[in-house]
């Protein structure tokens, strides 16, 4: 009997999506974590081929060394790599160019610049407000839990709602400063970041509100799903909106106050349009640093007590701990 539930749990892990078994098995540090998304953050991973992907997932499927993690084949680090960056764990499928990890860094930088720039018209200030909130609705939506159930016209008009909330909250601090004059210039600069970041915490909560109702899939260390958590959900979501606020409210706030004593700077008096290069360049920097420590803030698959899940789920296992995916 011992062999056989050895062996059906060896067949288990052989249908386990590749990315997930990654996760569960690889409990790492933040610095470990981080270090492991600065290679999945590596723009070629935007133009790896379909084939190579696919060629990587057979490896990963077939190979018996790809479940020892700390093997040197360059060729099972490589597949890793591919299969971590550019496919879903949930569903599976591959995550459109757009909205993979790779693409969100040189895409929000030139958005988050031009968000804090001083607007000098409507044009000015809605555009980029609407071009953030539409890109990062969309990335978090697409690298959410897929596991509960949802149609795609349910998807768009969520997606509708976020991207016009988010966008109508985001203007407020123009809105305020073009129609009061702010004298206190640390106020001025101040609100707009608080925004940012509370927006931007509120947009990823808003974008995967469905997850807390619905429940996403919880399963235990071999991967077998127990069941629909609408407490693992509201876990999951949490912590994805706790890591975006702080990424984009450290992102904004740095370059401000860079800017700030660069205003009193000699060099700044004899060339005033370096201020804008100093930004762009500060909030590029800053961004680069603190998009893989917001992936690496919680890890990929979460844990969850057993005592924290909800009654029914709990009848169905005896583990005292449960995982499940917790997106991007």
């Amino acid at each position: 009997r011992s062999q056989q539930e050895e062996e059906a749990r060896a067949s288990a892990a052989a249908r386990m999506e590749p990315n997930v078994r990654y996760w569960i098995a690889e409990r790492r540090s933040f610095v470990q974590r981080f270090l492991q998304w600065t290679e999945l953050l590596d723009p070629t991973n935007l133009i790896t081929s379909i084939e190579k992907i696919e060629n990587s997932r057979q490896l990963l499927f077939t190979s018996e060394d790809a479940y020892r993690f700390d093997v040197d084949d360059q060729r099972i680090k490589d597949a890793w790599k591919r299969s971590l960056s550019t496919v879903h764990p949930d569903s599976s499928r591959l995550i459109p160019v757009l909205f993979r990890p790779a693409a969100f860094l040189p895409l929000t930088v030139p958005m988050v610049f031009l968000s804090m720039m001083p607007a000098k018209g409507m044009k000015s200030m809605v555009l980029p407000q609407v071009s953030l909130y539409a890109y990062t609705t969309g990335f978090t939506i697409t690298n959410g839990n897929a596991s509960y159930s949802h149609s795609l016209p349910a998807k768009i008009l969520l997606g509708a709602g976020v991207i016009a909330s988010s966008t109508f909250f985001g203007l407020i601090p123009h809105l305020v400063q073009m129609k009061y004059s702010l004298d206190n210039p640390w106020v001025k600069r101040a609100l707009p970041i608080i925004f940012l970041a509370q927006v931007s915490g509120m947009n990823a909560f808003a974008s995967r509100s469905l997850e807390p109702i619905r429940g996403i899939e919880v399963m235990d260390k071999e991967g077998n799903v127990i069941g629909h958590s609408r407490r693992a959900g509201r876990k999951a979501v949490r912590e994805t909106a706790v890591s975006r606020a702080v990424l984009f409210g450290t992102s904004a706030l740095i370059p401000e106050v860079f800017a700030y004593f660069f205003k009193r700077t000699q060099f700044f008096l004899q060339n005033p349009q370096s201020l804008w290069t100093l930004k762009l360049s500060c909030t590029l920097l800053v961004m680069g640093l603190m998009v893989p420590v917001s992936f690496s803030m919680f890890p990929q698959i979460g844990q969850i007590k057993y005592s924290k899940l909800e009654k029914e789920i709990q009848a169905l296992t005896e583990e005292t701990e449960l995982f499940y995916s917790r997106g991007v």
